[in-house]
């Protein structure tokens, strides 16, 4: 056992749409097969933002106070019954998802469908914009020295762009289609890059963005709505969430070739089905991720993937308010939140505090 921090810590909570208050919670003790962490990094996702400014993300609806934070790394300070004590000490990044294991999604391997998953900063259940979370030790993955806390924490959406190119059959010579330059369309040209494609083409309306995927890895970039891409491609990733960006990602896929929904758009889309038909398509979405966080640990320590470059802004804990609208800035990209991190050491960083 470690040194077992009791007494209170900060946290950040939302109540409702902007409504989000700092307040001091009891510090958590793990439970049999858990381990507490001292939270060191969390990334803002876009779903921490939509919660903040909507309340709800379709069903999923903020109706008690809530803290959000699901992309997440740490240290363990201290381990529940079951846990071997070497582990106290170990930087972790954090998988925010914890499955049922029993149900017949689980049983076949797609636990990222189970229907009864507890997943960080989703109603109802809280996430890691804390000092310190109490979290399954098999969820929390050790880290090599290799990855900082910031891009420990970034193994999350990392994984969102292994589980995309997984879909698109991403191989050595694939050329690929990425619509959105957002984070997620950044860590998907990444790993598409690290997975051999050989063509990479990045679509935004963002000329910063646009910057950032030629950075990532992109052979070719164009500005939605305006710019001609040229040719086939093996599949389409749309990271955008655009009805016409989507659409037309769908008319430049070859024959036989892959379509993968990643962005989160509109509830229903028309999509032109004779097209879909005579092409003969494979259409599939995605929700989360299962078993990638092997994979992005190694394309991250191996330095196949960069992803601190990401990282546009830095906050403490009582500044999350602040990162949460960070991305109003069409020169963000990725903020982080740093609950570890006092005023004085983050303006050492040359962090954004105030």
């Amino acid at each position: 056992m470690s040194d077992q921090p009791r007494g209170t810590m900060t946290t950040a909570v939302l109540y409702g749409p902007h409504d989000l208050r700092i307040e001091q919670r009891p510090v958590p003790a793990p439970s049999k097969g858990e381990v507490l962490v001292r939270v060191l990094s969390v990334g803002v996702c876009g779903s921490d933002v939509h919660y903040y400014e909507h309340g709800r993300i379709a069903d999923f609806v903020v109706r008690s106070p809530l803290v959000l934070g699901h992309e997440s790394s740490g240290q363990i300070v201290e381990v529940g019954e079951g846990v071997s004590s070497a582990r106290v000490g170990q930087r972790v990044a954090i998988e925010p998802g914890q499955p049922c294991g029993r149900c017949d999604q689980c049983r076949a391997g797609r636990y990222n469908l189970c229907p009864d998953i507890r997943f960080h900063g989703t109603p109802p259940v809280d996430g890691t914009l804390s000092e310190f979370v109490t979290v399954k030790s098999d969820l929390a993955f050790a880290v090599p020295d290799e990855i900082s806390d910031n891009a420990a924490a970034l193994l999350e959406p990392l994984s969102v762009g292994i589980w995309a190119n997984r879909k698109a059959g991403t191989e050595i010579g694939t050329s690929l289609l990425i619509a959105g330059a957002g984070p997620i369309g950044l860590v998907t040209t990444q790993v598409g890059r690290a997975d051999g494609a050989t063509r990479i083409t990045v679509t935004d309306v963002n000329r910063t963005r646009l910057a950032a995927a030629l950075a990532s890895g992109a052979t070719e970039i164009a500005v939605a709505g305006t710019d001609d891409v040229a040719g086939e491609f093996d599949a389409f990733i749309d990271c955008s969430g655009s009805s016409a960006a989507i659409k037309a990602g769908l008319r430049s896929v070859r024959p036989g070739g892959s379509v993968v929904l990643v962005g989160m758009g509109a509830d229903e889309l028309l999509l032109p089905l004779g097209l879909i038909q005579q092409r003969e398509l494979h259409i599939t979405g995605t929700f989360r991720y299962a078993d990638t966080w092997p994979s992005a640990i190694e394309l991250a320590a191996s330095g196949r993937v960069h992803l601190d470059d990401l990282v546009t802004g830095e906050f403490g804990l009582a500044d999350v308010e602040r990162a949460l609208n960070a991305g109003r800035d069409p020169h963000s990209i990725k903020s982080v939140v740093r609950p570890a991190l006092t005023f004085r050491e983050l303006a050492g960083l040359g962090a954004t505090t105030s």
